[in-house]
This record gives C-alpha cells, sequence and structure tokens, in this order.
C-alpha cells in the first residue's frame, strides 16, 4: 500500500477505555483526533469488568449511559483466602458492572459520531523530531501530529521500541477471563483467593457473569491445561468451586493473556502521554483498572486542551504537569495494591489480615478506599 500522510491534532494510538474516551473528549472541543486500533470492534478482553461510580460523572460528561447499556449496579464486596476464610463489606463508592464488548462499541460508535477518525492498523514506531510526532503503521502509512496519547495496552512492541525499562523485565503473571450464566447476586463483586492467585467474579450486562482470574504462570504451567489447572488448584477454593459447578460457560474457549507486568512505568515516554495499562497497571486483586484508565484519560485530554488554547505555555509544562497529577492521583493506590497483593501472596499474612477484618470491619472499606479514587470531577 502506498504511503499517507495525514496530520490530526491528536493521535491516539489504542482504542480501548482510554484511548477512545479520549477520542471523545477532545473530538467534542473541536480538536481533530485519529484512532489507531490493531484489533476490529467489538470484541472482548480479559478483564475484570467491575468498575467504580467514581467515573460515572464522566461518563455522563462523555454522554455514556452505563445503565441504559444494562450495566448492573454493585454495592457489596466480597473477600475470600485460600483457606475458604470469607469477609464481606460495603462498598463505600459503589460501582457497576459492564462488560469491555459492550462498553467499547458504545465509545467507538460515541467517537465517530463527535468526529474522531478510526483505522485498524498496527503501529509498529512512533518517532518525534522537531517537535512533531511522526507514527509509522504496518499498512506502510505515515500520520504527524503534534500530541500522541499511547493507549495500547499492558504490553506492546511499542514498549519494546520506546526501549521502556518494564518490557526487558520477565513478566511471570497470566490472566484467564470467561462468561458464564447461572445464579449470582447483580449487586456483588466477589474476590476469591486460590494458591498462586485470584479470581473477581460479578454480574455485567444480559445477566452473563464474568469470571476473570490472575496467576503466576510457574503455577500454571504445571498442569496440561486451564482445565486441569482448575480442577486441581481453584476449585481449592469452595466458593469459586460452587460457581465454576454451578453455572454454564458462554464462551467456546476462556480468553487468555500472558505476560502481564506490575512493575513500574513511566505516564510520559519520549514525549507520549500514556494512559490506562500503558501507564500503569494495578493489581486485580484491588480492581478499578478500568476506572484508572477513564480517569487517567479524563487527565490527559484537559491537560491536552490547556496546551492547545495557550493556557499551558510549553510542551515540557505539559509533560511535567500531567506526571505531577499522574501520581497525586493513583501512585499511592498502585502502592496500596502492591502491597495488599503481596499479603495475599502469603498464605499465613492473609490469613492473619483476614482475622483483623473480621475484627475490626471498618478496615476492609479502608483499603478499598485507598485502591480507588473520590467521585471524578467533570471541568
Amino acid at each position: 500500500m502506498s504511503q499517507q500522510t495525514l496530520q490530526p491534532d491528536v493521535i491516539i494510538v489504542g482504542g480501548g477505555l482510554a484511548g477512545l474516551s479520549s477520542a471523545i473528549h477532545l473530538s467534542m472541543e473541536n480538536l481533530s483526533v485519529l484512532v489507531i486500533e490493531k484489533h476490529s470492534y467489538p470484541r472482548h478482553k480479559v478483564c475484570g469488568e467491575y468498575i467504580s461510580n467514581e467515573v460515572l460523572p464522566y461518563l455522563n460528561f462523555l454522554e455514556i449511559d452505563v445503565f441504559d447499556l444494562g450495566a448492573k449496579k454493585i454495592d457489596k464486596f466480597q473477600l475470600s483466602t485460600t483457606n475458604n476464610k470469607l469477609v464481606s463489606a460495603t462498598l463505600p463508592l459503589g460501582g457497576f458492572g459492564i462488560s469491555r464488548f459492550c462498553i467499547d462499541h458504545a465509545l467507538v460508535k460515541k467517537a465517530t459520531d463527535c468526529g474522531a477518525v478510526l483505522i485498524q492498523d498496527l503501529v509498529e514506531d512512533i518517532q518525534f523530531d522537531n517537535d512533531l510526532f511522526t507514527v509509522i503503521t504496518k499498512d506502510r502509512r505515515r500520520y504527524t501530529s503534534k500530541i500522541v496519547i499511547g493507549a495500547f495496552g499492558k504490553r506492546s512492541n511499542l514498549d519494546v521500541k520506546l526501549n521502556r525499562q518494564f518490557i526487558k523485565n520477565k513478566s511471570p503473571y497470566l490472566a484467564v477471563k470467561t462468561h458464564v450464566k447461572g445464579e449470582f447476586p447483580d449487586d456483588l463483586v466477589a474476590l476469591h483467593n486460590f494458591e498462586g492467585g485470584y479470581c473477581g467474579v460479578s454480574k455485567v450486562e444480559d445477566d452473563r457473569i464474568n469470571l476473570c482470574y490472575i496467576t503466576a504462570f510457574k503455577s500454571f504451567k504445571k498442569y496440561k491445561d486451564i482445565d486441569d489447572f482448575q480442577q486441581n488448584v481453584i476449585f481449592k477454593n469452595q466458593y469459586l468451586k460452587s460457581i465454576f459447578d454451578t453455572t454454564t460457560p458462554l464462551f467456546e474457549e476462556p480468553l487468555t493473556i500472558s505476560q502481564i507486568s506490575f512493575e513500574d512505568k513511566k505516564p510520559v515516554e519520549n514525549h507520549i502521554l500514556m494512559c490506562g495499562d500503558t501507564a500503569a497497571l494495578i493489581h486485580p486483586l484491588c480492581g478499578n483498572g478500568m476506572g484508572m484508565a477513564l480517569k487517567s484519560a479524563q487527565m490527559a485530554s484537559l491537560l491536552i486542551l490547556k496546551w492547545f488554547n495557550g493556557e499551558i505555555m510549553s510542551r515540557e509544562a505539559l509533560e511535567k504537569e500531567y506526571l505531577r497529577e499522574w501520581n497525586t492521583t493513583f501512585k499511592s493506590r498502585l502502592s496500596t495494591g502492591r502491597l495488599v497483593a503481596n499479603i495475599f501472596n502469603q498464605p499465613k499474612l492473609s490469613e492473619a489480615l483476614m482475622q483483623v477484618l473480621k475484627w475490626t470491619p471498618w478496615v476492609l472499606p479502608y483499603i478499598i478506599k485507598r485502591t480507588h479514587g473520590k467521585v471524578m470531577q467533570v471541568e
């Protein structure tokens, strides 16, 4: 295919939650936006599919009504350990369950309605020279812009191209996700631990139950396949065994993703503003990665608009302000997430923590607050 050159105001690499939300936000403010996404829509993704209510004002601003789409309102939480100890709590802010298949589809439609251009292609390189980005795709197309948002997910060949530090290290985690039909409360999100990992359970639209678990790959590879692993490891948690035994799978095969890294990433690399999982990944044990993606999209979009209208005077100031806001908003919850995950990776410590939670019920909501944000303000 011949080379093609296009120069929108903003190029967004990756069309997930963060990328599409930014595309809508910036397009609503009359910037020209190009989104480059390697996959087609709609599709299922490995994801916990629970979102904190902190993002509802922003979704309303983007004119996305998740409850019209069938999202389930969730205000209860359960947590179990590998030894089948169970504690329950009320979620401080509450949240909702919606599939990536559903919400991504709605965001794509809204982004195109707002005038954003979406192209299915694979970005192979992003170059920055003379204050201008050049984005080169697999189809040999070249696009230039003043601003690039990186929203290309947990792990990409672009991370290698950009020489990001985290990509040089082994990523020992594997995640598995499926949808099932059966009985499970609409208003509950549960997190059940098993040896070497944990599984999130919650309802999404159409009365589907989302089951998504993460485990250390070294634990998984001891078994011949997913069924064998579930029978011998996951089903030792009686709550998970009951759910799997009494529900019917809706996917022909579970979805999987490997090479998941929870190491620190830089929110700005080579002048690219990183959003969502591209900028950081919170442990699924703490949930709400989808909420973080939406919040980071709002942060980046607001600052980009200020840069275009002259309120932020330089690229350096833009990058510094984004980094400052990112650390203020997310650094503490990411640290808490790592700490909680480390505790639950050690059975004796997790059992001790469960005793604390049993005797002091206020501790669990406090931990949840530490891994979630406040209700987003819309400017």
